[in-house]
């Protein structure tokens, strides 16, 4: 009797020591993508679904909009995600009223919300969704929108409310990263600059602006300004995480644009960050990239 309790009990000290036994749940993440002015929106969801779901956070589902025009069958399923990612684009038809009201429910209501590059020209006339993102471009905003928010030299936040279009890059090139906000989870141990592969910089986005914090900024070589590159907004009891970084495969395979994306995920979804960061992260002087082999 004492040697099967014994036996009982080795077996339950082995189960819990076993790898993964009481590790949580993966989180469930959805990205939603179908139309976009970058035609490689295919491969950088493929890239960007690999990157959460090599964390072991995640679990990833896609789900794809018609190619053109209005989808009246997008209809995802909100509730279930932890967070959303999206891969839209410019000139992105509108989602369905009833979708457009789920999403807003659900994100003022606590789901994590990421926005990525040209996720930030979708939908102009949305309201809810450009409070959602905090700065955007292209797609007819302007003054109208909200103010061209940036840096100055001194680090102080401009908004400025002159005339003017929302949202333009020059030339892509490899630019500094300026962590503004170190104490961020998601920028928590990064060095204070880091240098970002060929990419669009974008400058001049425009927006409500509320509620929202600008983590980094890169100055842009077209309005020689320090231009928002990691936003968080709160939107009602949601977090969203915003880039404008991640324009082509070659700028998504850039370590750093790969880190704070992951980090910027998990902080969408529970407001902390665990992932510590990696060796390969890029510095000051030096790029870092890892090629994505899964096209």
């Amino acid at each position: 009797m004492m040697r099967c309790a014994w036996m009982v009990a080795w077996a339950v000290v082995g189960l819990l020591a076993a790898p993964g036994a009481g590790a949580a749940e993966p989180m469930r993440a959805l990205i939603v993508d179908g139309q976009n002015n970058h035609g490689n929106w295919p491969t950088t969801t493929k890239m960007m679904k690999s990157a959460l779901e090599e964390t072991g956070l995640f679990t990833v589902d896609v789900i794809t909009h018609a190619p053109q025009g209005p989808d009246p069958s997008f209809r995802p399923d909100f509730a279930r995600y932890a967070v959303v990612v999206s891969n839209f684009g410019h000139g992105a038809a509108d989602w369905p009223e009833e979708t457009r009201k789920a999403f807003e429910a659900y994100v003022a209501g606590g789901g994590g919300f990421v926005a990525v590059h040209a996720a930030d020209n979708s939908f102009p006339s949305w309201p809810a969704y450009n409070e959602m993102i905090g700065l955007g471009g292209w797609g007819s905003r302007d003054e109208r929108s909200g103010p061209y928010v940036y840096l100055d030299d001194e680090g102080r936040t401009v908004r400025d409310d002159s005339p003017g279009p929302g949202g333009n890059h020059g030339a892509q090139w490899a630019f500094p990263v300026i962590v503004r906000d170190s104490g961020h989870p998601i920028t928590a141990g990064m060095p204070p600059v880091w240098l970002h592969v060929k990419d669009e910089l974008y400058d001049k986005l425009r927006g409500p602006a509320r509620n929202m914090q600008i983590l980094a900024t890169s100055r842009s070589d077209v309005t020689h300004r320090h231009e928002p590159m990691l936003i968080v907004v709160d939107h009602g009891k949601g977090r969203v995480f915003h880039t404008p970084m991640g324009h082509a495969d070659e700028s998504q395979e850039c370590v750093g644009f790969i880190t704070v994306f992951q980090r910027g995920t998990e902080w969408a979804a529970t407001g902390k960050v665990t992932q510590k960061l990696p060796d390969d992260f890029p510095s000051a002087e030096r790029t870092s990239s890892r090629p994505f082999g899964g096209r």
